[in-house]
């Protein structure tokens, strides 16, 4: 029994820093099997997505999705000290022998790893040979490092997710709440700001950049939900992409150069995002042509140049159906409140609708 104790106890403290490592440390994707946090979220996402997702008024419905990030963090905190102090507690049983006093059952032995790991140490328990000295000294080093990287680690994600808002929420006048690719290019004619678009495609191109990279490495991002009513990173990068479309397949006279940019690594990072967390993956344009040729109306309407109606439709399904589905898939996934052409029209109800009772109408 003590060699299996010893054994059990010293897997689950490896199992658990090497989680934390996986987790915190390594600055890139993870694509091993082995770890917690991944099947953590897995497991308690969908449920909690469920659960809150049916809620009628949109404020309290983004209020209870928003607190599922933080939560899930202060949850696996406590899942790595718990798990660390069962795995060192089983491996003092196992050496319960080299401990003064010796410890009754294998509750004392927990106590005594929980002290060691979070560096109590009231002295009621002492180890006296070389095998519990070695333990106790590895907890409590392993106590002061998990919370130094659990501090750290929350400074960094907040970060990251500050520097994510920021833009989404500068999309707020240009292109409303939920934004809009077209209420986008319809605002910058209006306002003679379409001189502007190359500079604003080129600043959401490097976003694109660093979404991609931090979502990725720390996956837990994608789960914190914007604190402004009708906003989500998802939606706006759709509106981005719809934007940079038309302006390459449907609107003359704007520079489509930095849009086709913009497009190459926005399709990279929804590629790879509903790649990441194995999300339905399909190559479909989610548009109708009516709808299509509403937002036509509304751009010329604008004073916008606008292509052939047929050979702007038939561009613009094509370059649409590199990106919709996968963008329809995180929405989904997220449960982003609805905006135009993405993500979940018929269920999801924006904060007006929902406080009249009744859905919003499909954009």
């Amino acid at each position: 029994m003590d060699a299996i104790e010893l054994g059990a106890g010293l897997v689950l403290a490896a199992l658990v820093l090497f989680d934390v490592f996986q987790a915190v440390v390594v600055p890139r994707p993870i694509t091993t099997p082995i770890g917690i946090a991944r099947y953590v979220v897995r497991l308690t996402w969908g449920g909690w997505r469920d659960t809150f997702s049916g809620v009628t008024a949109a404020d309290k419905r983004e209020r209870y999705l928003g607190v599922y990030a933080p939560a899930i963090l202060i949850f696996l905190l406590a899942l790595w000290i718990v798990g660390l102090v069962a795995g060192y507690g089983l491996v003092l049983h196992a050496l319960r022998e080299q401990l003064d006093p010796r410890p009754p059952d294998v509750w004392a032995a927990l106590y005594f790893a929980g002290t060691s790991l979070l560096t109590i140490g009231f002295g009621d328990i002492a180890p006296v040979g070389p095998g519990a000295r070695l333990v106790a000294l590895v907890a409590g080093a392993s106590g002061l490092i998990l919370v130094a990287l659990a501090i750290t680690f929350l400074f960094s994600l907040y970060t990251t997710f500050q520097r994510r808002e920021q833009l989404v929420v500068t999309l707020d006048e240009r292109a409303g709440a939920p934004p809009s690719g077209v209420r986008l290019l319809e605002t910058s004619a209006r306002l003679g700001m379409l001189d502007d678009l190359p500079r604003l495609f080129a600043a959401w191109e490097l976003w694109s950049a660093e979404v991609l990279d931090s979502h990725l490495a720390y996956p837990l991002l994608g789960f914190f939900r914007s604190s402004h009513d009708n906003e989500s990173w998802v939606s706006a990068l759709g509106a981005l992409l719809d934007a940079a479309t038309l302006c390459v397949t449907t609107v003359e006279g704007v520079t489509d150069g930095q849009a086709r940019m913009l497009l190459g690594l926005g399709t990279h990072l929804v590629e790879d995002v509903t790649r990441f967390f194995a999300m339905p993956h399909e190559h479909e344009t989610l548009v109708e042509r009516s709808e299509f040729d509403a937002a036509r109306a509304e751009l010329a309407g604008a004073g916008l140049r606008l292509r052939d109606a047929n050979e702007s439709w038939a561009a613009f399904t094509k370059l649409r159906a590199r990106y919709a589905s996968d963008l329809n898939s995180m929405a989904a996934f997220w449960a982003v409140p609805p905006a135009q052409w993405i993500g979940d029209r018929s269920t999801m109800r924006h904060v007006l609708g929902a406080s009249a009772g009744q859905p919003m109408p499909r954009p």
